[in-house]
């Protein structure tokens, strides 16, 4: 039998101030969209910012649906519409911020699995990383390089 260790490596910010200013902008606009997050069953309410190569900054949020799988993650909004929008640009950066009606929300909450998966589609596709920031209501934000820091044994079309 052989090991497989995989290891993973994020930055902390200990606040939004400490970012870079183009990234510090970008996840006040991720804190401003998150407010039209539609979240009427969990509370929970997250926002997502783009930067894309073109100069571009594209918005989502969280929308939900009474058939719970009918909604969407914030995450996906956004890539989804940067793609359907501007099938060309690369994603640069994202920054995603998640808040609670119910809780404090001060540790930094990372995309979910399928969101995870979707992200990897386009980095995949644009064979660059995409640099994601991500943090709670308010407090530390963490850094990732890419997504393979969050999904490190990917899927990919060459599995097909």
């Amino acid at each position: 039998m052989n090991k497989i260790e995989i290891t993973t490596s994020f930055s902390v910010f200990e606040t939004i101030e400490e970012l870079p200013n183009d990234v510090s902008d970008l996840m006040q606009k991720a804190i401003e969209i998150r407010k039209n997050a539609y979240a009427p069953y969990s509370k929970f309410k997250v926002g997502c910012a783009l930067l894309l190569d073109n100069g571009k900054i594209v918005l989502g949020s969280n929308q939900e649906n009474a058939a719970y799988p009918s909604g969407l993650c914030a995450e996906r909004v956004a890539i989804f519409q940067s793609g359907a929008i501007y099938p060309e640009a690369k994603i640069l950066k994202m920054a995603i911020t998640a808040a609670s009606e119910t809780n404090k929300t001060t540790t930094p909450i990372p995309p979910c699995g399928s969101c995870r998966q979707s992200i990897f589609e386009y980095e995949f596709k644009q064979n660059m990383p995409i640099e994601i920031y991500f943090m709670g209501e308010k407090g530390i934000v963490y850094k990732s390089d890419s997504i393979k820091n969050l999904l490190p044994l990917s899927f990919d079309k060459n599995f097909l």
